[in-house]
Formats: structure tokens, C-alpha cells, sequence
């Protein structure tokens, strides 16, 4: 049976353990920034105000649209 790792925060957690006592805790925390900021970019993770304003754009053209395919419904039934 092969073997499950453990989870990433698990090591993380681990390794600044092992580096308060040296003194590198604050440069492990600074790399473990980078290297999850680098991983969410090629994850193309939008924010979450980029999300609010695409989800209020989504509102309004289907807002737009259901406006417009009522005047198409009047414009079919009286033309």
C-alpha cells in the first residue's frame, strides 16, 4: 500500500518549527508567501472583487436580455 504525504500546511507548519529556534522563521515565511502567491497565479485565481463585479455585469445582461426578448415577443405578436 503506498503511502499518503501529508498536506502541504502540515509541512509548512513543520518547517517554520524547525526554524524559529535558527532564526530563519521570518524568511521561511516570506518564501512560503511567494511560493503560494506563484501557485495561485498559474491557478488563475481571479479576486474576489474581480468575481462581484463579473457577477454584477452577468446581472445586468441578463436583465437586458430578458427585456429584450419580451419586445421581440410584442414586436412577433403584433407584427
Amino acid at each position: 500500500m503506498a503511502l499518503k504525504p501529508p498536506p502541504i500546511g502540515d509541512l509548512l507548519s513543520q518547517f517554520k518549527g524547525l526554524a524559529e529556534d535558527s532564526g530563519l522563521k521570518q524568511e521561511l515565511d516570506k518564501n512560503s508567501k511567494a511560493l503560494m502567491q506563484t501557485m495561485l497565479a498559474k491557478l488563475d485565481v481571479v479576486t474576489r472583487e474581480e468575481f462581484d463585479a463579473q457577477c454584477a455585469l452577468l446581472a445586468r445582461a441578463q436583465q437586458r436580455i430578458a427585456e429584450l426578448e419580451a419586445q421581440i415577443k410584442l414586436l412577433e405578436e403584433n407584427g
